[in-house]
């Protein structure tokens, strides 16, 4: 039995107005429910909309961007109900759900973090708006949070600065910051960027363990389809805007019907042998400005069909299983990619 749909979100588009003629359609369509207790990664290259998508969840977009349509519907463990995309920046709810029902861990903690304020007033600060807590109880708490992310001597960590500590200790105090409120859902916008591989592998394993103790749902927003097959339960894979494919990782890590992300996968250095070279999606992504007719990914994918692929408007989601797909070949794509990575094998001699 699945678990309830705690975020909804159904035909969302976040447009930018550059001027009265020019508009830059971020996220254009997209569709995609995150159910409590999952971890659901949203992966695409840079560009593609899966950042503007977690900010417009928490309202964070400003002018020129603004919703043109679609809803994201929030289901809240104590029935309160609210479409996000609707509510007015004045409505009370939205300031319960930012930073307490729903928390993000954002892409530079250099950036997230005040660099003249102490750890621990940062921290003790999310304590005071959304708990009501006393400065003594913020302080037991925060300092057992800093304890609970790994990081070493916490009290000691309380009163200092960010630029005292390293990379991978900052964004351990960004994730302490978000889990404080114990938020129902947790937005991480790439949140091992710029870390090591060893570092980014505790990173994952820290927000896995914290998702499992509190149960949280996690939306996991990274270019990296390696660190979704580590952490994520489900995978919604997007370009320029749209969601092309998404399904359990386990069926799209096996067998991705999409060619894009099979393009993705087939260029993780991890699928091949030492010294092999690296298959690679010929082109570059288009800007948003110069997206071209029918399917967005038509001018770089080796199975496009002149006439079929490159006309008219995208193609519509298909559903093939518990597989959701936008590819007017979805149908012949098992076929065909098994034909190629035949035809890409060595042959026997």
């Amino acid at each position: 039995m699945k678990n309830p749909v705690l975020l909804s979100v159904r035909n969302y588009k976040q447009h930018f107005s550059i001027n009265k003629s020019l508009t830059v359609h971020a996220v254009n369509g997209i569709s995609f429910d995150l159910r409590k207790g999952e971890i659901f990664g949203l992966v695409g290259e840079s560009g593609c909309g899966k950042s503007v998508t977690s900010y417009s969840i928490l309202r964070l977009i400003q002018k020129p961007g603004r919703i043109t349509g679609g809803h994201i519907r929030y289901h809240g463990a104590d029935g309160m109900e609210l479409d996000l995309a609707a509510v007015s920046e004045k409505d009370p709810r939205l300031y319960e759900i930012r930073g307490n029902r729903i928390a993000m861990i954002f892409q530079e903690p250099m950036t997230a973090l005040s660099p003249v304020h102490t750890i621990g007033g940062q921290l003790s600060e999310v304590l005071f708006l959304h708990r009501k807590m006393s400065k003594k109880e913020a302080r037991e708490r925060v300092i057992a949070m800093l304890g609970r992310v790994g990081i070493p001597a916490p009290e000691r960590r309380f009163d200092q600065y960010p630029f005292e500590l390293s990379g991978g200790m900052r964004q351990r105090i960004v994730i302490a910051m978000a889990m404080l409120s114990s938020p129902e859902l947790l937005i991480a916008d790439e949140p091992t960027t710029a870390l090591d591989v060893t570092i980014q592998s505790q990173v994952l394993s820290l927000m896995r363990s914290l998702q499992r103790e509190t149960g949280s749902s996690v939306l996991l927003i990274t270019h990296d389809l390696a660190v979704v097959a580590e952490t994520a339960d489900l995978v919604a894979v997007m370009y320029l805007g749209r969601i092309v494919e998404q399904g359990s990782v386990r069926e799209i890590i096996k067998n991705p019907l999409h060619p894009y992300t099979h393009g993705l996968l087939a260029s993780l250095p991890g699928l091949h042998g030492r010294g092999e070279r690296l298959p690679s999606i010929r082109g570059s992504v288009p800007g948003l400005l110069d997206t071209p007719p029918g399917c967005p990914f038509h001018p770089r994918c080796d199975f496009a069909v002149k006439g079929l692929c490159d006309k008219g408007e995208p193609p519509e989601e298909r559903t093939i299983g518990e597989r959701k797909i936008c590819c007017a070949r979805a149908e012949e794509m098992t076929v065909l990619l098994e034909k190629e990575k035949e035809c890409r094998m060595p042959a026997k001699t």
